[in-house]
């Protein structure tokens, strides 16, 4: 083979720079979003619970927030039954409500926490009034 020992080490110094990532972050604890639940409107409630069960709204909320928007503007509803038959207004209002507590800065924010651990980026701040955690 013409030149095989350039091509190996080549190879090999590929791979290693390829899996330099792995290594670095291997062992170490992925540690979830730092929430904080314990807004002042939450700790008013007799009842600490979401419109939806927590393990759903974690799972679905993004359909969710989507459905309402479509249903609202497209449909013109304006009221959410959930699955235990209590109803809701649609808007972000609704989860602002609980979700935003005005003593944090806005990186520590509810939905700010979780969206920059999952590196996503919501478009909801497109068409509301409401930009990082402040109103406009």
């Amino acid at each position: 083979m013409y030149k095989g020992g350039r091509i190996i080490a080549s190879l090999v110094i590929g791979v290693a720079l390829l899996s330099l990532p792995f290594f670095y972050n291997m062992g170490k604890s992925k540690k979830g979003p730092g929430i904080y639940l314990n807004t002042p409107a939450i700790e008013k409630l007799a009842v600490k619970q979401c419109i939806e069960p927590t393990e759903w709204m974690r799972a679905n909320h993004m359909q969710l927030l989507n459905r309402w928007r479509d249903e609202a503007v497209r449909e013109g509803k304006t009221e959410y039954i959930n699955s235990q038959g209590k109803s809701f207004k649609i808007g972000i209002d609704t989860c602002l409500n609980c979700h935003y507590n005005p003593a944090l800065k806005s990186s520590d924010q509810f939905c700010v926490s979780c969206h920059d651990y999952a590196s996503v980026k919501p478009t909801c701040w497109s068409c509301h009034p409401w930009q990082n955690g402040t109103a406009k």
